[in-house]
């Protein structure tokens, strides 16, 4: 079997959520000595940004979607720490500091749009659920982070939303994070408001908005 081949095999484990055969390739990848950030750039991306794309067309639906997010976080847990032994670094596209705002304990969409984030080459920081405001911007400074992302499923805690943002402007850390809204309540208009610079309805949504964010920063 030819490289192609491989990743092909690679491409549709992950279409197909086959969490046993994801893992597996990864290890097999390992064993065969091969380039792994080929492996990850046209293996396990192409499979994920195909799920993303039936998602949006509506063939898929959000079980497949997370089905096929928890296939790549497995067979990059195998892929991972042999990146770092080989002292290889994968191509980030950038790092996410994620969470859901205090007060608040859902953590089903964040946890999701944590996920794709990171499966489509994003390194994630995720905080959790409940997460001070300060706590955000800590950890965006110490990480040199280039988002910010902020969950909130009630409309009270969505207020602190926009409370990160008039905190950064006092911080004079305002432009140096790019902020991204999320969550039930929040929409684009509201996240044009606040001055967050983009907002994202889903964890598909997130990705796209994310890249596009990096893109137009280049």
């Amino acid at each position: 079997m030819n490289n192609q081949q491989f990743f092909e095999q690679i491409k549709k484990a992950i279409i197909e959520g086959n969490k046993e055969e994801s893992v597996a390739l990864a290890k097999k990848a390992v064993e065969e000595k091969l380039d792994l950030n080929e492996v990850i750039e046209k293996g396990y991306v192409p499979g994920i940004q195909k799920v993303g794309e039936y998602w949006e067309k509506g063939e898929y639906f959000l079980p497949e979607l997370i089905t096929s997010a928890e296939c790549m976080k497995a067979a990059m847990a195998v892929l991972q720490p042999e990146l770092v032994k080989a002292k290889i670094e994968t191509k980030s596209l950038g790092k996410v500091v994620i969470g859901t705002i205090e007060g608040d304990i859902h953590d089903i969409g964040k946890n999701l749009v944590s996920s794709m984030l990171g499966a489509n080459g994003f390194e994630v920081v995720d905080l959790g659920a409940d997460v001070k405001l300060e706590k955000f911007i800590e950890k965006a400074v110490e990480e040199k982070a280039d988002f910010i992302c902020l969950s909130a499923l009630l409309t009270t805690t969505m207020l602190g939303q926009k409370k990160l943002v008039e905190m950064l402007k006092e911080k004079n850390l305002y432009g140096q994070f790019k902020v991204m809204v999320g969550g039930a309540p929040v929409s684009r208009q509201w996240a044009e408001n606040i001055g967050a610079n983009g907002y994202a309805e889903n964890a598909i949504t997130a990705v796209n908005e994310a890249k596009k964010l990096i893109e137009s920063a280049d």
